[in-house]
């Protein structure tokens, strides 16, 4: 049954998310007080100097913190649907995020061969946190549990499955530190 565009206009009003697939919101993050106002109402928080850009998606932004000076460019997906858990994903300040970036603080469970992965629900939530001033790059994924260092550096395209020391550069697939950034 297709809902009717009075029940749609709700739920996009009231929804934990925001991106292109929510028309009465998405429009206003074409506008920097439009956008700041309303990033402030969805995030548990958001800096009066971060920007959140149109084009970009953040499910479960209840559970999302924005800091400092973070910019969340198109094409990034904030994924911190908790399914009821205060669990979510931190960005600290200064952090650099390329555009493309996808963030989960959880996955499907495929544990039972006979059962549709469709079927079979989701992992415990584990949350992301990235530290301040550390930079990802373009297309990076970032999966459940992780933590990116303060001053670390992601390469563009890596896909990070376990955490990042403070002040090294991973990349790869699965991410791998290849050096220490010295000063």
């Amino acid at each position: 049954m297709s809902l009717g565009i009075l029940e749609r206009v709700k739920f996009w009003k009231n929804a934990d998310r925001i991106g292109p697939d929510i028309p009465y919101t998405h429009w206003r993050l074409h506008f920097k007080p439009a956008m700041r106002k309303l990033c402030k109402s969805k995030f548990k928080y958001f800096d009066d100097t971060a920007e959140f850009r149109p084009g970009a998606y953040a499910i479960g932004c209840s559970n999302i913190s924005i800091g400092r000076r973070c910019v969340i460019r198109p094409g990034t997906m904030l994924f911190a649907d908790s399914y009821g858990e205060d669990i979510g994903i931190t960005i600290e300040d200064d952090v650099l995020i390329g555009s493309g970036v996808h963030i989960y603080i959880s996955n499907h469970k495929f544990d039972n061969p006979e059962i549709p992965i469709i079927d079979q629900g989701h992992n415990k939530p584990k949350g992301v946190v990235l530290k301040k001033g550390c930079w990802v790059g373009a297309n990076c994924i970032i999966l459940p549990g992780v933590v990116i260092g303060e001053n670390a550096v992601v390469g563009a395209g890596a896909v990070v499955t376990r955490s990042v020391p403070d002040r090294v550069v991973a990349a790869g697939n699965p991410a791998e530190i290849l050096k220490e950034i010295k000063g």
